[in-house]
């Protein structure tokens, strides 16, 4: 029998992984996998037990949020073993996995993978770590990594947006220099920005599925200045409505990598993970980096 290496975070979401791992482990056993199950117990440990088993695991299985995720996947290649993953969604917002349009019904995504077939997909570096499909700065940033977990669990996507009202009043800029990989040089006094391969971030960025190829070799780049009256905030939502994000608020482009200057002190998150920051960041998009198993989409 194949071996499936199974990482589970028993924190993400409403804890629904742990209700249904029976079944779960079930359903691979009937399709001729003798699973590992690794439970995580802190960060980094999911990453730990993929390197460990590594050599003798055929596929991989996260069954947690989009931090589990992109854990999953920097151990997958760390580990040098080109293991096709698996992803069972279980957190609070699971942008990543409404992109690819994964169900959310967790018996349902294990069915997906066992019955599906391996997709290239790209991943992203900020400074050599890395993410799956976000990395942002600014306004709502810290909201993602900074609403309580009981409030995320009973409230999802809602939380992030509630927590976030607090600091409406109290809107700060940062100087941030950007070049990109075609040398074009963005700088300005910004509130927001993300660099993303998601249709969703956080509850707060709705990208048109048009926009977004996840295994072009690209980001999504955005990035929001502080609006100067009534009219501009009025413009900029209206523009974010739309998901044209063509406005004077806002510059959107794409670009595979760039670097940035940015205040020390002015932290990021990965993946809804806090990062600190960095005064030089470099960010790369890794084009078909990893292989996930799932439906056709």
């Amino acid at each position: 029998m194949e071996k499936l290496l199974l990482i589970v975070n028993p924190q993400a979401g409403q804890r629904k992984a742990c209700r249904h791992l029976a079944d779960i482990i079930d359903i691979f056993n009937r399709s001729g996998y003798a699973v590992i199950t690794h439970i995580t117990s802190c960060a980094g440990d999911g990453e730990q037990a993929i390197i460990r088993y590594a050599e003798e695991t055929g596929l991989v299985v996260c069954c947690g949020g989009d931090g589990t995720f992109t854990e999953t996947i920097s151990g997958v290649l760390k580990s040098g073993k080109n293991i096709p993953i698996g992803y069972i969604p279980c957190g609070s917002t699971n942008d990543y996995a409404s992109t690819l349009n994964l169900s959310t019904d967790l018996v349902h995504a294990a069915y997906d993978i066992v019955s599906g077939r391996n997709i290239i997909l790209d991943v992203g570096t900020f400074n050599g770590r890395y993410f799956s499909y976000a990395a942002s700065f600014g306004m709502f940033t810290k909201t993602s990594y900074s609403t309580p977990q009981e409030m995320k669990n009973i409230m999802g996507r809602a939380a992030y947006i509630l927590n976030s009202a607090q600091e409406l009043s109290q809107i700060k800029t940062y100087r941030v220099r950007v070049e990109l990989d075609n040398g074009q040089i963005i700088e300005d006094d910004f509130i927001f920005g993300a660099i993303s391969n998601s249709t969703r971030l956080g509850g707060v960025l709705n990208f048109s599925s048009g926009t977004v190829d996840m295994s072009d070799g690209l980001f999504e780049v955005l990035l929001a200045r502080k609006p100067k009256d009534r009219n501009e905030v009025v413009e900029c939502i209206q523009a974010m409505r739309r998901k044209t994000y063509q406005c004077a608020m806002v510059t959107f482009v794409k670009a595979s990598r760039m670097t940035i200057v940015a205040p020390e002190n002015m932290d990021w998150t990965l993946d809804g993970e806090k990062a600190h920051g960095e005064r030089n960041i470099t960010i790369e998009c890794l084009n078909k980096a990893f292989q996930l198993r799932c439906r056709s989409i």
